[in-house]
């Protein structure tokens, strides 16, 4: 049995991705079943076999920051610190004296500063070059863009970044509600951000031979691979009885989190494993399979990992399944790879506020081996009490958060 503690709930959430420069462009995007899957457009993309991603287009840095910021910033960190001024905004919260010791950020990246590897990469391999900017290590490691919400906001607890691949930002969540549930602080921005989009990002995953060349279909029979996507989403998670005694908007409770290892393979995932982590959440959250309504799935759109999940999900919900809905927006914006889980939960915070499913686009034949209810191609209007995340990482490292609407 696991010993509850504090309440924890979202009073403040902000992105930018494929969908939408903020959440309201994103809600509306996954509310009409838009992709943000288009042709990637970057140096050297006609070296390419994959040509296309959920990319920021028209993004303009220098409209968001001034040229000393943007010399520090690798755009995986400007995409978070854009998400976070509206999530930070939104929760109406400003940091100093006690409550700045007793909140901090905890991150999810991946690649963390991957386009300024690229760049440098290519200037001392290609173009000949023998000295780089002095701040490319700064720029790149993978806590810089924590370290940078640290310091904008006044941020003085604990602080830190999470890399467990695609699981990242669930378990950068994850450790966020934990700390504020067990005391450790009182307010914790937290979500995810990846910016993986560029000629050796894609150049890398190429290897892997998991990537579709035209569309990403989860759970449709026809799919035939991952697509990547760029982009931050962060929260503003915060202690119940705190944002209650100040007049706070609260959107959602986080309840339950569990984490598990398949201990198996390095790309392989495992039923076994997943269903433990979906279980874990539940239980955590002292929730019954029923009381869910919608998992908001990894569902990248390979096979290996689709079946896999829908396996797991029979298997954790028993008869509970066939009454379950279950849809993976990464159809839309891409597989953010560390931040993904961060975008996802939008979805989740959707369902539970406005009663609406995200659906699963893309989808054209039924797979036997899927055979859950995936929300095919159109919204759906459905009031749902509880949700859960589903994050399932390369290295067998799996991550599921519980959601529920504030009683």
């Amino acid at each position: 049995m696991t010993c509850r503690g504090r309440r924890v709930v979202i009073t403040g959430q902000g992105t930018i991705n494929a969908l939408g420069t903020n959440v309201s462009e994103t809600l509306e995007a996954m509310r009409e079943g838009r992709c943000g899957i288009s042709e990637l457009e970057f140096q050297d993309v006609d070296r390419l076999s994959i040509r296309i991603g959920g990319q920021v287009k028209g993004y303009d840095a220098e409209a968001q920051f001034n040229r000393q910021q943007i010399a520090l910033y690798d755009r995986f960190t400007q995409f978070t610190l854009v998400a976070a001024r509206e999530a930070i905004g939104q929760a109406g919260l400003s940091f100093s004296g006690d409550l700045a010791t007793r909140s901090g950020v905890v991150l999810g990246t991946s690649g963390g500063g991957m386009n300024t590897l690229d760049e440098n990469y290519r200037s001392v391999y290609e173009d000949g070059k023998n000295r780089v900017h002095p701040f490319v290590v700064p720029k790149l490691m993978n806590n810089a863009a924590a370290s940078h919400v640290s310091m904008e906001y006044n941020l003085k607890g604990p602080s830190f970044t999470v890399a467990t691949a695609c699981a990242s930002s669930n378990h950068a969540m994850g450790q966020a509600m934990q700390m504020i549930r067990h005391g450790g602080a009182d307010v914790m921005i937290t979500g995810g951000s990846e910016a993986m989009l560029c000629f050796g990002g894609i150049k890398a995953w190429e290897g892997l031979r998991v990537m579709s060349r035209d569309a990403c279909r989860p759970f449709s029979a026809n799919r035939n691979g991952m697509v990547q996507g760029e982009g931050a989403a962060i929260f503003v998670f915060e202690e119940y009885e705190h944002a209650r005694k100040r007049g706070a908007e609260i959107l959602a409770e986080v309840v339950g989190f569990a984490m598990s290892s398949d201990a198996s393979d390095i790309v392989m995932p495992s039923k076994q494993g997943a269903a433990r982590a979906i279980r874990g959440a539940m239980q955590d959250g002292a929730l019954n399979p029923e009381d869910i309504c919608y998992v908001n799935a990894h569902g990248t759109g390979t096979a290996a990992n689709d079946k896999t999940e829908c396996a797991a999900v029979a298997d954790a919900f028993g008869h509970h399944a066939d009454d379950l809905m279950i849809s993976s927006t990464k159809s839309m914006h891409g597989h953010l790879i560390g931040g993904t889980g961060a975008v996802e939960l939008l979805a989740c915070i959707m369902a539970l506020r406005e009663g609406v499913i995200a659906p699963t686009i893309g989808y054209e034949e039924p797979d036997p081996e899927c055979a859950l209810d995936v929300v095919p191609n159109v919204a759906r209007q459905m009031e749902c009490e509880a949700v859960l995340s589903n994050a399932f990482a390369f290295g067998g490292l799996n991550a599921v958060l519980a959601l529920r609407k504030v009683a």
